[in-house]
């Protein structure tokens, strides 16, 4: 039986009209399922959590909404009993969608969730941090620090993204917010030590993002199933540059969710990162706050998520 947990309030109420449709096909196909509504932030994480209690009965949990909602299910469900995770993106930011190829039109996202060819074993990342009082915080799609995360978290608080993502304006706001954050910005030092073997210095550091969701699949002919191509292993993106106007291509880039070799970017592979910076600066996981951090351990749990293929 499906178990539906919907940000009704995702991307200017997408997710619940993405919901309606889901739930007429649900009725026409005449599938069994339950549907659990969240208020406010903490509650997919809360429902997540009583859901995947029972460790030993098998649950389908699909996902509604945004990032922040993929997020939390997340960092609610328990990985110890058999759980399949799907996930229909409804937000504003959809880079969790590469991982899950889902497609551009609903009716394909409604498609794949309830009539999937296959399915896949993802990898998710975890990120510890907090000084005095640690904390774990898994994430399915990317986290970032520094300039990448100082742009979520303004986006998170500016009261002008729900009227931007009425009108389909998302990318212009993301896109002055970035020249905001940019002009803001100042670069830091620091150093990050890959597999605790390689240590990489940096004196101009703006920002960094990790990638755990695989770009590059393969598909086994036998079980038709995706696999990595790079197993357990995430890829890093640092961009240092002592002068600033070198950011904006690549910041240009970032919003538009293009990933291309950019002068002052340096591209790196790995299963851990523990970071170490000169300050704090601001981090987020799947575009939800983490608050500012100085030391970040980062690293990637390999092929523990079974999701809905396409």
């Amino acid at each position: 039986m499906y178990q539906f947990i919907v940000n009704p309030s995702a991307g200017a109420g997408k997710g619940y009209r993405i919901w309606k449709r889901l739930e007429r096909q649900l009725e026409n196909d005449s599938q069994e399922y339950r549907v659990f509504f969240t208020e406010r932030q903490g509650d997919a994480a809360e429902i997540a959590r009583v859901l995947t209690s029972d460790k030993n009965e098998a649950k389908i949990l699909v996902v509604v909404g945004g990032e922040g909602t993929y997020n939390e299910v997340l960092n609610g469900v328990s990985f110890k009993g058999m759980i399949t995770l799907g996930y229909v993106p409804a937000g504003s930011r959809n880079a969790l969608s590469k991982g899950f190829q889902s497609y551009v039109k609903v009716n394909g996202q409604i498609k794949r969730v309830l009539h999937p060819k296959y399915y896949r074993m993802m990898n998710y990342g975890v990120l510890t941090s907090g000084g005095d009082e640690i904390f774990n915080r898994r994430f399915g799609g990317r986290c970032g620090i520094g300039l990448d995360a100082a742009i979520c978290h303004n986006l998170l608080c500016c009261s002008a993204r729900t009227k931007m993502s009425r009108v389909r304006l998302n990318r212009i706001l993301q896109l002055g917010i970035s020249m905001k954050q940019l002009l803001l910005a100042k670069p830091v030092k620091g150093y990050i030590i890959f597999d605790q073997t390689k240590r990489v210095e940096f004196n101009h550091l703006y920002f960094m993002t990790f990638h755990v969701c695989g770009e590059n699949m393969k598909k086994n002919k036998l079980t038709s199933e995706y696999l990595e191509s790079e197993s357990g292993k995430m890829k890093v993106y640092v961009a240092n540059s002592s002068k600033k106007r070198n950011m904006i291509p690549i910041m240009k880039d970032v919003v538009m969710g293009v990933r291309k070799k950019e002068r002052g970017v340096r591209v790196y592979e790995c299963t851990e990162a523990s970071v170490h910076l000169s300050r704090p600066l601001a981090v987020h996981v799947d575009g939800e706050s983490c608050m500012c951090q100085q030391d970040v351990e980062i690293r990637c749990i390999p092929k523990r998520v079974r999701v809905i293929g396409s």
